[in-house]
């Protein structure tokens, strides 16, 4: 037995066909577009529940520790390999409040080699120690992105020659010493302040003094 058209309220009579395909595809549009909505509340959920095991799972732990190499090792070997004598700062204990920290300690070849040190005063700065082998003022303006002396301080005795650098022009250094010690030449530049800087200038002053003595 046919079945009767179903009669509609709004419209008073059974539809038509073509009204019973646009009322059926009309409620599967509205179909599809909340299930749209609601598989992208889920992957919301689901994302923002990845986050948070991501967020409680992965240790996060506070910055590392500073690293210290002992550079008494490889300033030997320099010392032996160039048959010459290097400078090796002796700092003080660190502490917490005010800690040298050597990062890096290295000779680098060249046509003026050198032997270097890296520092880091326990805060965001650094300072780097240069021993340039035969090498004089002129060798240290290089090194220094051709910044020139400004002055002098006198630090251990010994008078240093002084640089306020621009940070732009050279590797975000800003501040230098340097002085001669017999034929090679000592730079101390970084981001370090000055005072900090002529902390170490007064450590190594005692070596420099008995590299010029060594040289005469």
């Amino acid at each position: 037995m046919a079945r009767e058209p179903r009669v509609v309220a709004e419209l008073g009579r059974p539809e038509t066909p073509e009204e019973t395909a646009v009322r059926k595809a009309a409620n599967s549009k509205a179909y599809r577009e909340s299930q749209n909505f609601r598989n992208l509340i889920f992957a919301l959920v689901v994302t923002l529940a990845i986050v948070v095991v991501i967020v409680l799972v992965v240790p996060r732990g506070g910055p590392g520790e500073h690293r210290s190499v002992d550079p008494a090792p490889a300033a030997e070997a320099a010392s032996s390999a160039y048959e010459r004598t290097v400078i090796l700062p002796d700092l003080p204990v660190p502490t917490e409040e005010n800690g040298w920290f050597v990062n890096e300690a290295k000779v680098v070849p060249g046509d003026t080699p050198r032997w270097e040190v890296l520092y880091v005063p326990g805060d965001e700065s650094f300072l780097r120690f240069v021993q340039g082998f035969d090498a004089d003022a002129t060798w240290a303006a290089q090194q220094l992105g051709g910044t020139a002396p400004d002055g002098e301080v006198v630090a251990g005795g010994i008078t240093w020659q002084t640089y306020e650098i621009d940070p732009t022009r050279n590797k975000n250094v800003t501040y230098a010493l340097g002085t001669q010690a017999g034929t090679d030449h000592i730079l101390l530049y970084g981001t370090s302040t000055p005072k900090r800087t002529a902390e170490i200038a007064e450590l190594i002053a005692p070596q420099v003094r008995a590299l010029t003595e060594e040289s005469e």
